[in-house]
């Protein structure tokens, strides 16, 4: 057997991303696809040739509850919709996605889909006959996409994994979206990095070319560097802004410079923006370290490396301490927290504080503002910000704010997932499952 050559006969993928390379047989990609989804829904593991990426989603769909039959709900109705898209951050890129992909989607029979962070389509646009088509799957605005709803589907897993794919047929978990093939790319803030969504070209078998993956991948760079010019630009001089919210490495804005810092540094400038007292080298020891044994020589060369890092005059030490007031998105959420501003504080909320840190007191703070958040909605009873929150992925398992959700919008796809939710909290844990001692 050629060393190319996969168990099947096909050759293997170059690059995993690319749903179909040039030359391979469609017809044949489909039967193959079909075979390995039938064994997955069957028995729970998915065979070769299957690429990582839809295997990982496959997974991650199944662990969400997704069936196979399912369909995807409606959840944001005409007026709703009009006012959410109109004050979504993609809303300003719009004209550019229809300048660029509008005729080729409608030229070439397919959809252009744009959908936010959480999976929620916003606007689907392109060529009527299949626009019809594509409303008998609920493939329509204000319908939610996410992998958790319906599956691995491109604009759904594009924001879930975070980064440009390509579902090809039978690749799709759900079967009703299976004689589909779309593409998609997820849309950064410029400004913080955070995914504001995706844009996605649906249609049929002829996107399956790794051209259109790379089509849609640089529309959405283009709508990036849009958004960057619309956007105010950083500071040259003024307050120093530290943006910890969502994301493993913080960054700091100041003098014009963003600056990208480590997962420790990161920590380190999170508890020194909220000391601004200053902490002594034993209270940072103990707020950053769960082992005790960390010796005080390795905080002193860690705080070298960030005073590098951050150039002169910014880190003092005796305590250690800024030497400016930092700025940042933790605070602006506890803020308006205090305030009562609860839409805007869930605006704000980018997601949990440097998720990956087990610094105890970045954990301790982590749960403190995401506890303190979602009471606050549960106390709210707002649908839209319940829904934003129970559909986010720190929001998922949520099992009070679901609660909360289905008490203010009953719908059929929110009591069913509060069921498999309450079913699975309810069941007691397997050996895989329990945590280690």
């Amino acid at each position: 057997m050629s060393p190319d050559a996969s168990p099947s006969g096909e050759a293997e993928l170059t690059d995993p991303w690319v749903a179909l390379e040039p030359g391979a047989d469609p017809a044949e990609r489909v039967r193959v696809l079909r075979r390995a989804h039938e064994t997955f829904t069957e028995v729970g593991t998915v065979p070769k040739p299957v690429r990582a990426v839809v295997a990982d989603s496959w997974r991650r769909s199944a662990r969400a509850g997704v069936g196979p039959d399912g369909v995807a709900s409606v959840e944001l109705a005409d007026g709703e919709l009009g006012a959410y898209r109109a004050e979504h951050p993609l809303a300003p890129v719009m004209p550019l996605f229809r300048e660029l992909l509008g005729t080729f989607a409608a030229d070439g029979e397919h959809l252009l889909a744009v959908c936010d962070a959480h999976g929620r389509l916003l606007w689907v646009e392109g060529h009527a006959t299949t626009r019809r088509r594509a409303g008998l799957m609920n493939f329509v605005p204000g319908a939610r996409w996410a992998e958790t709803a319906v599956g691995t589907n491109a604009p759904g897993t594009a924001v879930a994994v975070d980064r440009p794919v390509q579902v090809f047929a039978a690749e799709h978990f759900i079967r009703q979206v299976q004689p589909w093939t779309c593409a998609a790319a997820p849309v950064h803030d410029p400004r913080t990095g955070r995914v504001l969504g995706a844009v996605d070209i649906t249609g049929g078998d002829g996107l399956a070319h790794p051209h259109s993956l790379g089509f849609v991948q640089a529309v959405a760079r283009a709508a990036e560097s849009h958004l960057a010019l619309l956007a105010p630009p950083v500071p040259a001089a003024g307050t120093p802004e530290l943006i910890a919210l969502g994301r493993d490495d913080a960054q700091l804005l100041m003098g014009g410079r963003r600056v990208r810092l480590s997962r420790r540094h990161s920590e380190i400038l999170v508890l020194l923006a909220r000391h601004p007292e200053g902490l002594t080298g034993d209270e940072l020891l103990c707020a950053l370290y769960e082992d005790e044994s960390v010796t005080p020589v390795t905080l002193r060369a860690e705080l070298a490396r960030l005073r590098r890092t951050l150039g002169p005059g910014l880190l003092a030490s005796r305590p250690y301490r800024l030497t400016v007031p930092v700025e940042s998105d933790v605070a602006a959420v506890e803020r308006r927290l205090e305030t009562g501003a609860v839409t805007a504080a869930a605006t704000a909320y980018s997601g949990p504080l440097l998720p990956g840190s087990r610094a105890p007191a970045v954990v301790r703070l982590r749960r403190r503002l995401a506890d303190g958040l979602r009471t606050a909605l549960i106390a709210r009873r707002d649908p839209d910000l319940l829904a934003d929150w129970a559909h986010a992925p720190w929001g998922e398992d949520d099992l009070d704010v679901w609660r909360a959700l289905a008490a203010v919008r009953p719908t059929a796809a929110v009591r069913s997932r509060l069921a498999a939710l309450e079913s699975e909290l309810s069941a007691p844990p397997t050996w895989e499952h329990r945590p280690a001692r």
